[in-house]
């Protein structure tokens, strides 16, 4: 498989795991806090990859490793909290839209911080990729005012979608990372060192939460445990090492396109969950899709 379909396929996968990856995060918050949560699925997913990558981190060099840190806690860390944080206080719907602004973000801090240049139709591929996210924000929003669909929360506080914003800034920045100055590690070195530098703080944190205390008896805290091992097996572990891999073989705007795709997995999850999906929510979903083919539009 080339690299031209090798990263489509990518994508895809990407898109279908992350998309997922809203709805087994609200299912963890029934029984978990969000700093539960967040620290939970951080050391899970540590051991899972210290199983299978604890060697690959041979390749890390001496120079590297404080590139490794700051992904690490960019990209992973930080957001793992904000996520959660945010997910206690807006759906999950508009938590996976909100995170559709990372190409945008990615493509500014790769232009002024990264010198990472771009060109004028991969600027409108992201531009016409937000208006299909604005378009299907809206969408939702006509739904509920109009009855069509009941399942929204009216009373939220949608100020907490400021700590999804910052989550994206903090995927930019990584994206752009991993592209400038790890392009020579490999994805599942990269990912495994990432856990490796967050590990300890994330377990300090779980155990300050009172976890280890109550999760023998709490029934519904063990069923949230165990979303959340899906959650962290395949949502962060399988994932970010293919993210990583498709990082190498793309553009940091494309890779970051995923994001523009997995709004759709989320709004069809709503609709196996019961929630209505009108016209108004395909026209957004395939104006994404257009601004994601547009993104690719140059050479690697």
């Amino acid at each position: 498989m080339n690299n031209y379909t090798l990263k489509w396929f990518y994508l895809l996968i990407l898109s279908l795991i992350w998309g997922s990856s809203f709805i087994l995060i609200k299912k963890g918050l029934v029984g978990l806090t969000d700093y539960q949560l967040g620290s939970l699925r951080i050391v899970l997913t540590s051991i899972f990859l210290f199983s299978v990558g604890f060697r690959s981190m041979r390749q890390i060099g001496k120079r590297d490793w404080l590139w490794v840190a700051i992904s690490g806690f960019l990209g992973t860390f930080f957001p793992s909290f904000l996520f959660a944080i945010a997910q206690n206080h807006i759906d999950s719907g508009v938590t996976s839209i909100l995170n559709s602004t990372v190409p945008l973000n990615t493509l500014i801090v790769g232009a002024v911080l990264f010198g990472i240049g771009v060109t004028r139709r991969q600027v409108w591929g992201v531009f016409i990729g937000l208006l299909g996210t604005i378009l299907l924000i809206f969408a939702g929003i006509w739904m509920h005012r109009n009855g069509v669909d009941e399942s929204a929360v009216a009373d939220r506080n949608h100020w907490y979608g400021g700590l999804i914003i910052i989550a994206t800034i903090g995927y930019a920045f990584n994206v752009n990372i991993i592209k400038k100055y790890l392009s020579n590690v490999s994805a599942l070195a990269i990912t495994t060192g990432n856990f490796l530098c967050i590990i300890v703080p994330a377990f300090v944190i779980l155990y300050y939460t009172g976890f280890f205390d109550v999760i023998m008896s709490d029934r519904q805290m063990q069923i949230s445990f165990w979303y959340v091992v899906i959650l962290s097996l395949f949502g962060t572990a399988l994932a970010k090492v293919l993210f990583n891999k498709l990082v190498h073989i793309a553009s940091p705007v494309f890779a970051s396109s995923v994001t523009y795709t997995m709004p759709i997995v989320a709004v069809m999850w709503g609709v196996i969950d019961g929630e209505h999906f009108s016209w108004l929510q395909l026209v957004a979903a395939i104006i994404i899709l257009f601004g994601v083919y547009l993104s690719n539009k140059r050479a690697n």
